[in-house]
């Protein structure tokens, strides 16, 4: 449908330096799940493969990634180091983003979404 807001025109409303983060997680999920649907949920980026995979989103400070409460439990502590909360975490953008560590729970989140995780 016509002005249907899109992931490109999100990761456009910011700031340079947060765009290559957004888009380096957005093809981080393009490419752990290249059949998942695209779509603005909630007002965030969100990727969808039957039901919600990931959602994503950049504030002032951090980008907040939305794995699921299964995988905040299932990777709890290689998050230990973030703020984090049941179903989310928080990368402070003044320091590394973890992208390795984005890949490897969105291939986890891939695999629940195929019913492949127990």
């Amino acid at each position: 449908m016509a002005g249907e807001p899109t992931l490109d025109a999100y990761i456009a409303a910011f700031p340079t330096a947060v765009q290559k983060v957004l888009t380096r997680i957005r093809r981080i999920v393009q490419k752990a799940a290249p059949e998942a649907e695209e779509r603005i949920v909630y007002r965030i980026p969100t990727f969808v493969l039957g039901k919600n995979l990931v959602h994503f989103a950049a504030f002032e400070k951090h980008v907040g990634f939305y794995p699921t409460p299964s995988a905040m439990e299932h990777f709890r502590s290689e998050l230990a180091g973030f703020k984090t909360a049941k179903g989310s975490v928080q990368f402070p953008l003044t320091e590394p983003i973890p992208y390795d560590l984005i890949k490897t729970i969105v291939a986890f989140r891939v695999k629940e979404a195929r019913g492949k995780q127990s």
